[in-house]
């Protein structure tokens, strides 16, 4: 679990093909590696990755065929910076929002524009995420947690104030770039209780359960 606070900029040292799959050689820039063990987790834009190998100024992950098809990696290249964040312990703050490492998808960057000092981008899920995203919610972009400041049909915008901005990759977006996108979790889990609503059990009863459970979650008001 992850909680969208970015904690350094890397880079891509190596990408190694394996058929499908692909091994790669992250330098992790100043992210601090004294802590972390083979088998821990390092969101890598937003995907969940697996330390293998570890150096004092990087490590390796594997990531698999299904992932390479979800996310950007396919079309990266050796040098390209990517953010990184450590997975949570007990004791680290949830400045964020609840994520995962397991991406939905590549969004497209529409536009990009200034606004005062702040950077506004509208991008364009792809098809069958834009039910998860809502005004002023919550998603993750390469790995960033960010709020949804408009939604418009499928498109949504998002304001990067500057601290962000010059903290991640976000900086460097442009109108053309695709983006790792994961949607809120909140959202998934709750479309799947209600699909659950209508039971052919006991519709009434799994509907009046929902609601509940709706209500005490802050949903209903």
């Amino acid at each position: 679990m992850f909680t969208g606070i970015i904690e350094a900029v890397g880079s891509l040292r190596k990408i190694e093909r394996r058929g499908d799959d692909i091994r790669l050689t992250v330098a992790s820039g100043k992210l601090d590696l004294s802590d972390v063990k083979l088998g821990d987790s390092i969101a890598t834009n937003g995907v969940c990755l697996t330390v293998v190998e570890q150096m004092a100024d990087g490590y390796v992950a594997d990531i698999s065929a299904e992932t390479v098809a979800l996310t950007g990696f396919a079309h990266y290249q050796v040098g390209q910076k990517v953010n990184l964040e450590k997975a949570v312990t007990p004791t680290t703050r949830l400045g964020g929002h609840m994520v995962s490492g397991h991406v939905d998808g590549v969004a497209s960057v529409d536009d990009r524009q200034y606004r005062g000092k702040a950077i506004e981008f509208w991008l364009t899920p792809p098809k069958g995420l834009a039910r998860y995203i809502a005004h002023k919610g919550s998603i993750t972009i390469d790995g960033v947690s960010l709020t949804v400041n408009e939604v418009d049909g499928e498109r949504f915008r998002l304001t990067i104030v500057p601290h962000t901005a010059s903290e991640t990759t976000l900086i460097d977006l442009k109108a053309g770039d695709r983006v790792n996108i994961e949607v809120d979790l909140i959202a998934r889990h709750l479309e799947r209780l209600l699909s659950f609503s209508q039971s052919e059990e006991n519709p009434a009863k799994e509907s009046k359960v929902t609601m509940d459970l709706l209500a005490r979650s802050g949903f209903l008001r």
